[in-house]
């Protein structure tokens, strides 16, 4: 019997199915860690398409993302949506998550293990983009151990090449600049380099 070759959309659904099972036992095997002292809270996962073009990346939860257990779920988020029309960006396309995943008093108390699965994440979902969200974010990022990564430099709104299948996106806090106006400007002059990124970004 002769094997018809997969179409195009029956390999790319191979590979959402794959992300997807991966994401499933990557959440299980989060949920089911000790490494941090957080109690009976859920840690706090991250959310989006599984195979998202844009990875969003923040250092740790606020309290509305902690009560949720979803990484970008509150105010962030809201903000985020409004910024994806402003700049013609599908939030679809958009994955969302935070290195420190266990709702802890003191972050230095999150286990470099757990932060660390940051990596799982992008080997999983593959994104075009990471926007990497404030210093603290910025310098776990680089000392994270991407494969084939390169150091990424405190530039806002400049696009970097952090591996040479990804990008890099640096931009403020976004939870600091929700309440102060000079933060929500420059948040907002840096971010605005995405909507320049994916317009020339090939749909494929």
């Amino acid at each position: 019997m002769v094997q018809v070759p997969a179409t195009d959309d029956e390999i790319k659904e191979k590979y959402l199915e794959r992300a997807i099972r991966e994401l499933n036992q990557l959440t299980r095997t989060i949920q089911s860690c000790d490494h941090c002292p957080r109690g009976n809270l859920m840690p706090v996962l991250g959310s989006g398409h599984p195979q998202a073009d844009i990875m969003l990346l923040k250092f740790a939860p606020v309290p509305s993302e902690v009560e949720e257990g979803v990484a970008f779920y509150g105010r962030a988020g809201s903000a985020l949506m409004k910024s994806f029309k402003r700049l013609g960006i599908d939030p679809l396309t958009v994955y969302g998550t935070v290195f420190v995943k266990c709702p802890v008093g003191d972050t230095d108390l999150s286990a470099p293990e757990c932060r660390a699965r940051v990596l799982d994440e992008i080997a999983i979902v593959q994104p075009r983009i990471v926007v990497v969200m404030g210093e603290e974010a910025l310098e776990e990022l680089n000392s994270l151990g991407v494969p084939l990564g390169a150091q990424i430099a405190p530039m806002e709104g400049e696009i970097q090449r952090l591996t040479p299948a990804c990008d890099v996106l640096y931009v403020p806090d976004i939870d600091a600049s929700l309440d102060d106006e000079r933060v929500k400007r420059e948040f907002w002059a840096a971010f605005r380099a995405l909507g320049t990124w994916y317009e020339d970004f090939p749909p494929y």
